[in-house]
């Protein structure tokens, strides 16, 4: 195992993620190339950038998603884990899965919020849709 992505949203569940992935590495025959990936969803209509410019929105989106990422990277950096992050816009799913695609991840690594499988009949979620979505193996951490 190489590559591996793991989804950071600033939830305390991500950063069980961030955790189990510390506690792995050392198990790993070479340090693993560790990438962040900050989602953050399309929150702009066309009626709203008649008065927020694009430099504007993505401040806003690049703002968030370095908030998002503090505590993962804090962690990885208290654990002598070398990582680079990545914020990008769009469907966290399937943000997430072609990232993992286009990046040749060996893994992809994402936080759950625990919930009940009928909770995710109800309401879907991130993690249940990576799993539909991606090509590599999918590690939830609950």
């Amino acid at each position: 195992m190489r590559r591996i992505l793991i989804a950071i949203d600033g939830s305390d569940n991500a950063l069980r993620a961030v955790r189990q992935v510390v506690s792995l590495a050392p198990e790993l025959r070479a340090p693993p190339q560790l990438l962040l990936a900050n989602v953050q969803p399309v929150v702009v209509s066309g009626g709203v950038r008649t008065f927020v410019n694009a430099d504007q929105i993505d401040a806003w989106y690049r703002s968030e998603g370095e908030k998002a990422l503090a505590g993962a990277r804090d962690l990885l950096a208290a654990a002598g884990l070398a990582h680079e992050h990545h914020i990008v816009v769009g469907d966290p799913a399937e943000t997430l899965a072609r990232m993992a695609r286009e990046r040749g991840c060996d893994l992809i690594v994402i936080g759950t919020r625990g919930m009940s499988a009928i909770g995710n009949l109800l309401m879907g979620s991130v993690a249940t849709k990576v799993l539909q979505l991606a090509d590599a193996p999918v590690l939830l951490v609950r």
